[in-house]
């Protein structure tokens, strides 16, 4: 599962990572609120760690836009705020839980996994068209028909699978599956999303890749969808 972290705090964001990375859990961390907006809008993520005092937008203005923005992941806020208005005021930005600076690490990951047991079988399954991707073991359904899926391609698929419609460009995917660091290139996107349509027609999936020059890559179904 994957874990937003949005804390301008690096040392606390770095502790938070570090915990988290050791329980199973993949993280990414983000330093300010705009640029947290934009990864919580990729819709990748199974939980968001919100900070409410960010630069350039605060912890509140970040969930309030992410939730007119139809994103669904579950938000844990954090403040060294204690106010019952300004948790008042996190709940109806959005916010599923608030955390009050100072916290025992235990009670953060109690809270996260309450806020993730919350989504039950959401976390567990996706679907667009006729064609499933569960979750656990990384393979595809369609119909009586299966095929497992690499751990690069699960991660792809995944991302595809939550965006739908909506393009996703190369540079996303790189730095998503492959990461910041690797030397890997909008070659290797081409050439993975060739095994994924490959994969695709061979359990007789409705849904295919399509791409848009430019734009990256969405889904399109034979059905409504």
């Amino acid at each position: 599962m994957k874990i937003l972290i949005i804390e301008d705090e690096k040392l606390l964001a770095d502790s938070l990572q570090r915990m988290l990375n050791a329980k199973g859990f993949e993280t990414d961390a983000v330093y300010d609120g705009e640029s947290g907006e934009g990864y919580a809008l990729m819709n990748i993520y199974d939980l968001i760690i919100l900070d409410v005092m960010l630069p350039v937008k605060n912890g509140y203005q970040v969930a309030k836009r992410i939730r007119e923005k139809h994103c669904a992941a579950p938000i844990l806020m954090l403040t060294a705020k204690s106010d019952i208005e300004d948790k008042v005021e996190g709940l109806n930005a959005g916010a599923d839980y608030y955390l009050t600076k100072p916290f025992d690490s235990r009670e953060l990951l109690a809270c996260v996994n309450a806020l993730l047991r919350r989504q039950g079988t959401q976390v567990n399954e996706l679907s667009y068209g006729n064609t499933k991707l569960d979750m656990d073991s990384a393979v595809l359904v369609c119909g009586a028909e299966s095929v497992r899926l690499s751990a690069k391609e699960f991660d792809i698929m995944r991302i595809f699978m939550i965006s739908g419609k909506n393009n996703v460009s190369k540079e996303t995917l790189l730095v998503k599956v492959w990461g910041y660091d690797s030397n890997a290139v909008e070659n290797h996107v081409e050439v993975y999303v060739a095994f994924l349509r490959k994969k695709l027609a061979s359990i007789g999936s409705d849904i295919r890749i399509e791409a848009i020059r430019k734009l990256g890559y969405h889904l399109e179904c034979d059905e409504v969808c």
